[in-house]
């Protein structure tokens, strides 16, 4: 849903084909708001529905990526009309967007805010950088711990951290297949490294990487015989693309590819 929003707490950029959302809210360990999750939700409608865009970049400001949900806003029952969305629902639409969502996270990922990394495509953290589940220490429970964090790593693990208030570190992230690198302590060099990957990842055809994303979504609760079917349709579809022709011919003349989205 796109919402007409002035930018408070994130900043949004587009160019040559990458998006950016940067959380800024550094003050309060960039804990999410209702205005924050308004401004996010905003970015994440038009990475998804503008094709310029061919892939986005999350990052934050500050030592701490995401403290979670901000447990000390109070929100007016009367002023929620339903248009912005929920903690929960914010993670749901970001796993719909199939353009590749690389997190560029530079310090603590905690609770709600852990849901940003597991519903990203590409992980990038720096050596300082955890993801972390502190809620049983504040005497409540998670939602993206047991609804995310429990899929991605195998059962001891998540339980160990999640039954525990504790959390992951950068370098056992990466033993898990939780991150995709990791960084030394600068924030300079975590974003060389995020436009690293974003550069090989657009020498690709972009539909031919979101339909990838798609499938590989899509499919992931399936049973092999419908994810298959399902696979081969969004395949299919993009075989009649411009790209693909374009692919086949800068192959057959030895040429690098140029992509147009189309």
């Amino acid at each position: 849903m796109a919402l007409i929003i002035d930018r408070e707490l994130t900043s949004y950029d587009v160019a040559d084909h990458v998006a950016r959302i940067t959380l800024k809210r550094p003050e309060k360990r960039n804990a999410l708001t209702r205005q924050m999750r308004k401004e996010i939700q905003n970015a994440l409608f038009d990475i998804k529905t503008n094709p310029d865009i061919w892939l986005a970049i999350i990052d934050a400001e500050g030592d701490v990526f995401c403290a979670g949900k901000d447990l000390l806003e109070v929100v007016d029952p009367a002023t929620d009309d339903g248009t912005v969305y929920s903690n929960d629902e914010l993670f749901v639409y970001m796993r719909t967007v199939y353009k590749p969502i690389i997190l560029a996270m530079q310090g603590a990922c905690m609770a709600q805010g852990a849901g940003f990394a597991l519903s990203s495509d590409i992980v990038l953290m720096t050596e300082k950088a955890y993801i972390g589940w502190p809620q049983v220490k504040r005497g409540i429970s998670s939602v993206s711990g047991p609804t995310q964090g429990v899929h991605a790593m195998p059962w001891p693990m998540a339980m160990g951290v999640l039954l525990r208030g504790g959390g992951i570190y950068a370098e056992e992230a990466y033993r898990l297949g939780l991150c995709n690198e990791v960084i030394e302590q600068d924030k300079d060099k975590l974003m060389a490294a995020a436009e690293r990957w974003a550069g090989e990842i657009l020498e690709n055809a972009p539909l031919a990487v979101q339909a990838i994303k798609e499938s590989s979504r899509r499919c992931l609760e399936l049973p092999l015989e419908a994810r298959l079917r399902l696979a081969r349709q969004v395949a299919d579809k993009v075989l009649e693309s411009e790209d693909a022709k374009e692919g086949i011919a800068a192959f057959r003349e030895k040429r690098a590819p140029v992509w147009k989205g189309k």
